[in-house]
């Protein structure tokens, strides 16, 4: 297994599921529908992944009509974050899901349904068994966040204390593996915790 499976999808208690279905009655992605399509042009296989299984909803409306608290739970969000484009904005339904919210294709569902909810940064619906674990995992990445600046300042002073060539290489080498890890959560807004 790779670092994400081991380190997120290996520890997700899949026994939270509600099984509710709303995850797949009502879904959206942080690109626009037009975004999605110029990939699947493309051949990018996430993109073919979720359009072959997701059918946009001809409008908000349309798809508060299926789960209103769901969309303005994300609309809300969106809007918290500064990230509200109503333009962009497309909801999508999953064709596949049974009116007793069972998949029909649950033996070769694509792998974007078994990875979700994919990260902890995943909007899930209000009352999803999920939300309480993905809160803590928020957290927990939050605090290893947390911890790497602080290394990055100790490594600072560090720096500051030595001319040592061979010392400010390692420090160097050091500094950077740290920053990666920051880096990985940026689009999460590490910059801000």
């Amino acid at each position: 297994m790779g670092i994400y499976e081991d380190n997120y999808l290996a520890k997700r208690p899949q026994e939270l599921c509600n099984m509710c279905g709303r995850c797949c009655r009502v879904v959206t992605t942080s690109k626009s529908y037009e975004e999605l399509k110029a990939l699947q042009a493309q051949n990018d296989e996430g993109a073919c992944e979720f359009l072959k299984i997701f059918v946009p909803y001809p409008s908000i409306e349309a798809a508060r009509t299926v789960d209103k608290e769901l969309v303005d739970n994300v609309i809300n969000l969106l809007k918290e974050d500064g990230n509200y484009d109503e333009n962009r904005l497309t909801f999508y339904g999953c064709k596949y899901l049974l009116d007793n919210n069972m998949c029909s294709i649950y033996e070769q569902r694509p792998t974007l349904c078994v990875h979700c909810p994919a990260t902890p940064w995943s909007i899930v619906p209000p009352g999803c068994g999920f939300e309480g674990w993905l809160f803590l995992e928020r957290e927990k990445a939050k605090q290893t966040v947390r911890k790497a600046k602080e290394d990055l300042l100790e490594l600072k002073l560090l720096k500051s204390k030595s001319s040592d060539p061979e010392v400010l290489k390692k420090i160097a080498s050091v500094e950077h593996k740290i920053q990666h890890t920051i880096d990985l959560y940026k689009k999460y807004g590490s910059y801000d915790w």
